[in-house]
């Protein structure tokens, strides 16, 4: 695959996190993380519409550069475009785990183990997220990574990790360098733990300064 096509796959869909319902967000990642690009151009710019996802101009720019060439409708793609501000991150973000989380957490455990010292990955951080009207029992963790290369096969791997760990649809996370973080990776960040650390000599890829 066209890395500059992967890319801007990988950021838009970065940048559409906490606005593209959980379940599609992953769904996209996996089939990007894939090469399934045919399928994420005929499913992708139709879900943005059904769920009224208007995209700026930035991104906009994103999913023509990811899906135009793999066959994505000029019609449904053009019609994404929005002439209204973003909306306001609707989450709220803390460091520790609902109640219902057991105090040995297998899920970090098993992230740990599977990213502790890969060449691929720099830091590894988690926080629990929260809708503003919702019960602690619809918490939902996110995992933060920061990836050195392969981007969305990463994504990929750790989301069917997490999904045989029982996270139906799996909030992951693995941002680039130089990435100008939304608001919603800002906040998650602002109120995350450290799990690992990938690849030894990473010390320059922290999410959050030491």
């Amino acid at each position: 695959m066209d890395p500059d096509i992967e890319y801007a796959c990988h950021e838009l869909l970065l940048r559409l996190a906490g606005r593209l319902p959980d379940q599609l967000l992953w769904r996209f990642r996996d089939w990007l993380g894939e090469g399934a690009m045919g399928t994420l151009a005929r499913t992708f710019p139709k879900a943005l519409l059904k769920h009224r996802i208007d995209l700026d101009q930035v991104e906009y720019r994103l999913l023509v550069a990811g899906l135009i060439p793999h066959g994505a409708d000029w019609h449904q793609v053009s019609s994404t475009l929005g002439v209204d501000d973003p909306v306001d991150n609707r989450y709220t973000f803390v460091t520790g785990a609902p109640d219902w989380v057991n105090s040995v957490d297998s899920v970090s455990v098993v992230v740990h183990a599977t990213l502790r010292g890969r060449p691929d990955v720099g830091e590894v951080r988690e926080s629990w997220r929260h809708s503003r009207d919702s019960e602690e029992r619809d918490a939902k963790r996110v995992l933060l990574v920061t990836g050195v290369s392969r981007l969305p096969r990463l994504t990929g791997e750790l989301q069917r990790v997490l999904r045989v760990l029982g996270d139906e649809a799996p909030s992951v996370e693995v941002l680039p360098e130089q990435f100008d973080l939304p608001e919603y990776h800002r906040a998650a960040l602002a109120n995350s733990r450290f799990v690992c650390v990938g690849a030894v000599d990473t010390g320059h890829h922290r999410l959050v300064p030491a």
